[in-house]
């Protein structure tokens, strides 16, 4: 699957997970839910854990988690080749983090640097956060593809994750040693060794991958004062309505202590409930993937047929 039609596929997931709730009594194994509050618990409890394969086995129906393990695979033809330059990086980078005594050379790199930052940007970080935060804003809003009430939703997450941004210790040395320590450790788990490694992937071992970064990311997140755990724990889920196959709950959620609340959107299929979005786009992606790419002399065709 193309890195963005992925994209595309996860943001109604991920904005449905972050906002819900691990309460159920469903088997998180079993593809959808048995209700729709159900599903959205099940979902989370895998998130929460960070086991991403379960998680979309869980959040699709079978038919379509097959189209997109198959999916996976299926490379751009027109996608370059890794460069010697970037296979260079590669190597410095990932050797920088793994090496013995990583977490020591890494922050006694990182200390003077951390120290003139805070001197020089102090000041100005709360006045750039802010201005990034409008920016964010005003892109959401002109986004076509978003709702209203997806705009507003993200625009209230914003208004809490803006402060906090403003006002975490970025610069604290104690907190910085903390932070490198879960990166290089998560560097490691990683265990990466070639660009290459990384095109070639399978879907289990790039769903393996992809969970040992986010769980140091979740980790990372903690350390200046945000837990995803206390948000996926903090939420409850209020049916609204439920009629042919169709049904949407009411999530309410506290985010860095402060409350918020969203609507999610399910459908039922072969007695399991999904989220709409996130299947509607899984499958538009698949549709998108398997019609075969244009020749250049049927585009050539296409286009002067289109100016006559």
């Amino acid at each position: 699957m193309r890195p963005s039609s992925l994209r595309h596929a996860l943001l109604p997931l991920f904005a449905v997970l972050l906002l819900s709730a691990c309460h159920g009594k469903d088997d998180p194994t079993q593809p959808g839910g048995s209700t729709p509050e159900a599903a959205i618990r099940s979902s989370v409890e895998l998130l929460k854990a960070g086991d991403l394969n379960g998680l979309w086995k869980h959040a699709l129906p079978p038919a379509d988690y097959a189209n997109m393990r198959a999916d996976w695979n299926r490379h751009d033809p027109n996608r370059p080749s890794v460069s010697a330059e970037d296979r260079a990086t590669f190597d410095e980078q990932v050797h920088e983090f793994t090496a013995p005594d990583a977490e020591n050379k890494l922050y006694a790199k990182l200390q003077p640097k951390l120290a003139a930052m805070e001197q020089k940007y102090s000041d100005q970080l709360p006045v750039l956060i802010g201005v990034g935060e409008a920016l964010v804003k005003n892109s959401l809003a002109r986004n076509p593809k978003l709702t209203d009430a997806q705009k507003a939703q993200a625009g209230g997450v914003l208004d809490v994750l803006a402060p906090w941004a403003q006002q975490a210790p970025w610069f604290d040395q104690a907190k910085a040693r903390q932070a490198i320590g879960v990166a290089v450790a998560t560097a490691r788990k990683l265990d990466l060794k070639s660009p290459e490694q990384l095109r070639a992937m399978d879907f289990d071992a790039a769903m393996g991958k992809y969970s040992t970064g986010y769980i140091g990311l979740k980790q990372l997140l903690a350390i200046y004062g945000l837990s995803l755990d206390d948000t996926f724990d903090s939420i409850k889920l209020t049916p609204v309505s439920s009629s042919d196959g169709r049904a949407v709950v009411k999530i309410d959620y506290t985010l860095l202590g402060k409350p918020l609340s969203a609507e999610s959107t399910l459908v039922q299929q072969d007695g399991r409930w999904y989220n709409e979005d996130m299947l509607a786009n899984v499958r538009r992606s698949h549709q998108q993937l398997s019609q075969p790419p244009a020749s250049s002399t049927s585009a050539a065709v296409a286009a002067g047929a289109a100016k006559d």
